[in-house]
C-alpha cells in the first residue's frame, strides 16, 4: 500500500509539472504573437475544428460520430410470417426483445408472459420479435400459417417471422449477428427454444438470456431501457 501511495503521489506530481510546463510554453509562445496574428489564429480555430470533425466522421472516433452512427442490426432483412420482406430499420428507436419460439416446447407457456410484456410496454417503445425455429427437438413442426394461428390463440400480438434456423450454416444472418454480440456458455450457439436477446433503442445488443429465464424475470431490464 505504501508503494501504491508513493506511485500515485509521484504520478500526480508529474502531471502537475507537465501542466505547469505546458502552460508556460503556451504563454511564452503567445507573447511573441502580434495582435493581428492572434486574431488570425483565433478566427482559424473553428475551421480546424470542423476539419477534425470531418476526419473523425470518416475514420471513426469522436463523440459526435459515435452518437449518430447507425447500428448494423438495422441493416438486416428478414422474412415475415406471411413471406414478405421485413427491414429491421422499421424498429429504429425501439427496445427489442428477440426470441426463438416453438409451439410444442416445455417453455411454450412463456408466450403468455411475452404477451403480457408486449401489452404493457408496446406503447412505450417495446417490440417483441418472435422467430419460430424447429432446430430443438423438432418442437416447431407446423407451417408458417399454423404457427401464426397458434400465436394468435395465445394472444400474442407482436411481430412473428417465418420459421428459420438460428444455428448452423443456414442460420438467419440476424441471429448470427446477435450471437456474435452476446455469446453463450461454452459456445455462442443458441442452446434451446426461447433464448432471448435484448436490444436497446440505439440498436446495441445489451443482454442475452437462456430458455429458463422467463420474460417477466427480465421486466426490470426492459423497463430500464424504455
Amino acid at each position: 500500500m505504501v508503494a501504491t501511495a508513493c506511485a500515485s503521489a509521484a504520478a500526480t506530481t508529474a502531471v502537475k509539472t507537465v501542466n505547469r510546463v505546458s502552460s508556460s510554453r503556451v504563454a511564452s509562445r503567445a507573447s511573441i504573437f502580434t495582435g493581428a496574428q492572434l486574431r488570425r489564429t483565433v478566427s482559424a480555430a473553428p475551421a480546424r475544428k470542423a476539419n477534425m470533425q470531418s476526419v473523425r466522421a470518416l475514420f471513426g472516433g469522436g463523440g459526435s460520430s459515435a452518437a449518430t452512427s447507425s447500428s448494423p442490426i438495422y441493416d438486416f432483412k428478414v422474412k415475415g410470417i406471411d413471406g414478405s420482406e421485413v427491414k429491421l430499420d422499421r424498429y429504429k428507436g425501439k427496445v427489442l426483445l428477440v426470441v426463438n419460439v416453438a409451439s410444442a416446447c416445455g417453455f411454450t407457456p412463456q408466450y403468455t408472459e411475452m404477451t403480457e410484456l408486449y401489452n404493457k410496454y408496446n406503447k412505450q417503445g417495446l417490440e417483441i420479435l418472435a422467430f419460430p425455429c424447429n432446430q430443438f427437438g423438432s418442437q416447431e413442426p407446423g407451417s408458417n400459417s399454423e404457427i401464426k394461428s397458434f400465436a394468435e390463440r395465445k394472444g400474442f400480438k407482436g411481430p412473428i417471422f417465418a420459421k428459420t434456423d438460428v444455428n448452423g450454416s443456414n442460420a438467419e444472418p440476424l441471429w448470427t449477428y446477435l450471437k456474435s454480440k452476446q455469446g453463450g456458455m461454452l459456445t455462442s450457439d443458441v442452446k434451446w427454444n426461447f433464448t432471448k436477446f435484448l436490444v436497446d433503442r440505439s440498436g446495441e445488443v445489451v443482454k442475452r438470456y437462456g430458455s429458463t429465464t422467463t420474460p417477466l424475470a427480465i421486466e426490470s431490464d426492459i423497463a430500464a431501457l424504455l
